[in-house]
Formats: structure tokens, C-alpha cells, sequence
């Protein structure tokens, strides 16, 4: 791709966090003046920032199936820290994070001005962050978490936890079951997964020096959590995403 291709891109990104930070800083001027301003109003700042971030990433985006009307816990594979700004512009929704992000420069700001929940790995808060889940759902917001806890590089579903989907059944509301796939001329995308120790400076060269690849979004039918159990229902919400992504694929080799 030609270098002024891969500068002008790098460009459009950089004035798209530059408006992300003044909203951000917006955020924080009116904390300071104790003017009010929910959650809700940050969702849906956070999407409209989310729809001009994911504009500026080189992906053509299809999206299938029909979105929610009301307030629902989306869960959802996890490829990369793009999912997030894809994801983040269907809907307004806030999202579930490891606490890490949060220190994390620029990116954890905005987050934490975006109204994103964090939650510590192995630090015994999984009832504080349930509650803190249950109060969100409870007051008609849509929460977006990854349950497999970590990404992957799109060839594989790790197991959903299950104790993620408590605040589902605790608030009485479904579970929205999302599919993302990335693909790069017809095969799954080796450049868009953020794993293992990759650094986000690193995998915004590799994605923006090469052509536009393709994501899949697939929104699945809602699950309902009245009267299950939160290992029942986070295995329900993990097969549905997995057949969306490898049905036919495992079909055809159980054929073969």
C-alpha cells in the first residue's frame, strides 16, 4: 500500500481520538461542576464516538440479524480490541473491562469517561462488579461483556464463565448473543487478533499498511435467563456464538 495511503489513515485516526479526548475532557468539566450527567447520556456520546472510531479502522463491516429494543446483557467472542468500536456503534452500550485498561494511556481514559465497569482478575470483587452489573442492567442500560475473559485469534471459542452472566438473571433481563468474525480474502484475518503480548502501536501499523479486511457481525436471538442457572445459560449464549462462527465449518468435517 502506498505510504501516503498508510499516513492519511494514521491521520484520520489521530483527529478521531483527538475528538475522542475533548469529549472525554467534556466529561470531566462537567463532573467538576456537578452538572448532571448519567450514564445514559454518556452511552450515547460513547456511540457516536464509537461509529466515527470504527469509520477510521480499514474494515468493511457487515452487520446480520436483528438489534435489540431493549436492555439486554450482550455477550460476545473476542478477537481483538477493535470488537469495541465495531460493537460500541450498534448501540448505546457500556462495556465490561479487565482493570488494566484502565491505566492504560489515552485508551483508559476514555474508557472510564465512556462509563466502562472494570473488574479485577483473581482480587475477590466479582460480587461488587455483579452488583455494579445488576444496578446498570436494573436501570435500562445495555451492558456489553466478553466472557471468554481473554481474545483469541478467531480460529477457536474459549469457554463463557458463567459468573459473568449472574447480573442477567439477577435483573431478569436476556442475554444477546453477538458473533465477530474477521476475515482477509476469504480466510479468517491472521492481522486483526490482538493476543498474547502484541502492543497496540505494533498492530495499528500491521492493520493500516494493509488493505481493508472484512468483519461479519452477527447478532443472534436473544436468550432469556428467567429460571436458569448462570453455567446453563453462559453455555446456551457460548454455543450459539460458536455455531455462528464454525456450524458449517463443523458440520462438513463431521460429514467428511
Amino acid at each position: 500500500m502506498p505510504r501516503w495511503r498508510v499516513y492519511a489513515r494514521i491521520l484520520r485516526l489521530l483527529g478521531v481520538i483527538g475528538l475522542g479526548l475533548t469529549l472525554a475532557a467534556t466529561f470531566s468539566l462537567l463532573e467538576r461542576l456537578r452538572v448532571p450527567n448519567g450514564m445514559e447520556r454518556r452511552q450515547r456520546w460513547s456511540r457516536w464516538f464509537m461509529e466515527r472510531l470504527s469509520n477510521a479502522l480499514p474494515f468493511e463491516v457487515t452487520v446480520q440479524g436483528e438489534l435489540p429494543r431493549t436492555p439486554m446483557l450482550w455477550v460476545g467472542n473476542h478477537v481483538s480490541w477493535t470488537d469495541i468500536p465495531l460493537l460500541g456503534r450498534l448501540a448505546p452500550l457500556s462495556f465490561l473491562s479487565k482493570a488494566e485498561v484502565r491505566t492504560w494511556p489515552v485508551a483508559g481514559w476514555l474508557a472510564l469517561k465512556a462509563g466502562t465497569l472494570f473488574i479485577r482478575r483473581g482480587a475477590g470483587d466479582s460480587q461488587l462488579i455483579r452488583r455494579q452489573m445488576t444496578q446498570h442492567l436494573r436501570n435500562d442500560l445495555d451492558l456489553m461483556i466478553f466472557p471468554e475473559g481473554t481474545t483469541t485469534d478467531g480460529h477457536s471459542l474459549r469457554t463463557f464463565h458463567g459468573r459473568l452472566m449472574s447480573s442477567a438473571i439477577d435483573a431478569g433481563v436476556p442475554v444477546q448473543p453477538i458473533a465477530i468474525r474477521y476475515e482477509r480474502d476469504g480466510e479468517l484475518d491472521a492481522i486483526a487478533p490482538f493476543v498474547g503480548d502484541d502492543d497496540l502501536l505494533s498492530h495499528l501499523l500491521r492493520l493500516f499498511t494493509q488493505p481493508r479486511g472484512q468483519v461479519l457481525i452477527q447478532v443472534l436471538a436473544p436468550i432469556s435467563s428467567v429460571g436458569k442457572e448462570r453455567a446453563a445459560l453462559a453455555f446456551e449464549a457460548q454455543e450459539a456464538v460458536r455455531f455462528a462462527l464454525f456450524g458449517e465449518i463443523e458440520e462438513m468435517r463431521r460429514a467428511a
